[in-house]
């Protein structure tokens, strides 16, 4: 089969395709004929050597997809064979083919084609984590979104709104902030002109929020402590602004504050059939109604997948970039 190779550690340009052996089918596995991934920030790293694959799985990037069911191990019922599905993945999207625990798929709403369904899996799985299962987000309390117009941060949006939630959103362009403003976000901050936690105290009058989800990390915690409410949690998801920061603990006591860490591509089979499995039940109706949708930014041909690499580097889009490996 065809996929995406690193040829070297280095920037967008090492990706080659190149023909590569297709996946071992285990027994309680699927084949996935793939027709559309798309890129996670994790990629990026992955491609200049600073985040590998977990034990045993692919060293193929890809975090997710969308495709065809083509084959069943001998523990799968074969009457998956032709279903439409999409699926969270430790690696391996970025090619023609993927093999998937059977437990792990979902199936693709009817008003979706493959590419948005392909934008699905790793942003809205990642939000619900973030947002519901660590976040204890609550119905009316406050939540403020990091990279609002990213893929997760557009899910979480969504997702948040679910809750009748009160949002602040913070993103770098007017662009990204209308987008933040169109999914439902009730306030909009841009972060390289304004202060988010100025503004949040502003406006709750200093009660502050009660949940953060943070893609950035060290640089910011002190100004997220400052606007926490008493109870709140802080949910790391990345650390783009670096991974140290100065707690003060004893305010943290005070204040009962909450830091959590969220990581999704080395966890547990079984938690990730269980997040998935609560998706597919809670959320996967609502985009079949289209109350919640996926987020595309641009879609690339997998030959193409320089460029969309360096449009995620250049920090362009908004939404998820994908690529159509097949038609």
């Amino acid at each position: 089969m065809k996929a995406v190779v690193i040829s070297e550690l280095g920037g967008p340009e090492v990706l080659r395709i190149e023909e590569v052996p297709e996946p071992q089918l285990l027994s309680h596995q699927v084949m996935i004929d793939v027709h559309a991934t798309a890129l996670n920030r994790a990629d990026l790293l992955q491609r200049r050597g600073k985040y590998p694959p977990p034990k045993g799985e692919s060293d193929i990037m890809g975090l997710e997809c969308a495709g065809v069911v083509s084959a069943c191990g001998s523990d799968v019922d074969p009457s998956q064979i032709g279903k439409r599905v999409m699926a969270l993945l430790a690696g391996g999207g970025y090619a023609e083919r993927v093999a998937v625990d059977a437990q792990m798929l979902m199936p693709i709403p009817s008003n979706l084609d493959f590419t948005l369904a392909a934008a699905i899996p790793e942003a809205f799985l990642t939000a619900q984590e973030a947002l519901f299962t660590l976040g204890q987000l609550a119905p009316l309390e406050r939540v403020l979104i990091h990279a609002a117009a990213g893929g997760v941060g557009s899910a979480a949006i969504q997702l948040a709104r679910t809750q009748s939630a009160t949002i602040f959103a913070t993103a770098g362009s007017a662009e990204k902030l209308d987008l933040a403003r169109s999914l439902g976000a009730n306030q909009v901050i841009n972060y390289k002109t304004e202060s988010f936690a100025t503004v949040i105290a502003q406006e709750t009058a200093r009660a502050g929020v009660n949940v953060i989800l943070d893609f950035i990390g060290g640089t910011l915690w002190e100004q997220h402590a400052t606007c926490l409410a008493p109870g709140g949690r802080c949910v790391v998801i990345g650390v783009m602004g670096g991974a140290q920061a100065n707690v003060n603990f004893g305010a943290l006591l005070f204040k009962r504050h909450q830091i959590l860490g969220l990581v999704m591509r080395s966890r547990d089979i079984a938690d990730k059939i269980s997040m998935t499995r609560r998706f597919t039940r809670q959320y996967l109706p609502l985009l079949e109604s289209g109350h919640l949708r996926p987020i595309v930014d641009r879609i690339f041909e997998i030959k193409d997948v320089s460029e969309a690499h360096q449009r995620m580097e250049d920090n362009l889009n908004r939404g998820k970039i994908v690529l159509k490996v097949r038609n």
